[in-house]
């Protein structure tokens, strides 16, 4: 493994960020990443996209969203989405994007960090509460609401 680092999406990156691709069964679980970079977009002023950068390789892709001012507290400070691609997972790039993302987190004043999941055999949440996420709720549709204290 290279280098790991955050770029800010660019014409350069957006195509890869696009293409990567997960394990068998685990796409039930995820939203296309260019669903991700349209929100950004739409939500420019809360929206945090970045892809992780492995030397010159896109191998993934993180999106945090930013509001002290949403109605509901999960949606303040959040992991929005989070996608590595299936041959990089298991070596630190996840952890990598959240711990990045943590760190925007705090310097923007919050002292917590969120993400929904929902559960399942290839769902995320071994992932979740290996980087420190704690259940700390549930939505109606049974999703579970971890939180991470930074």
């Amino acid at each position: 493994m290279g280098e790991l680092r955050l770029e800010e999406l660019s014409a350069k990156t957006i195509v890869a960020a696009n293409s990567l691709t997960l394990r068998r069964g685990q796409e039930a679980f995820v939203t296309p990443v260019s669903y991700s970079i349209a929100d950004a977009y739409i939500n420019p002023v809360t929206s945090w996209p970045r892809v992780v950068l492995d030397g010159d390789e896109v191998v993934g892709f993180i999106r945090g969203n930013f509001d002290p001012e949403a109605e509901r507290e999960e949606f303040r400070s959040c992991v929005w989405r989070i996608n590595v691609t299936a041959d990089a997972q298991g070596r630190g790039i996840g952890r990598f994007a959240v711990v990045a993302l943590a760190e925007e987190a705090r310097s923007r004043g919050f002292d917590t960090l969120t993400t929904i999941w929902e559960s399942g055999e290839e769902g995320p949440e071994e992932f979740f509460l290996a980087v420190g996420f704690k259940i700390t709720g549930e939505t109606p549709y049974g999703e579970k609401i971890g939180t991470l204290e930074i």
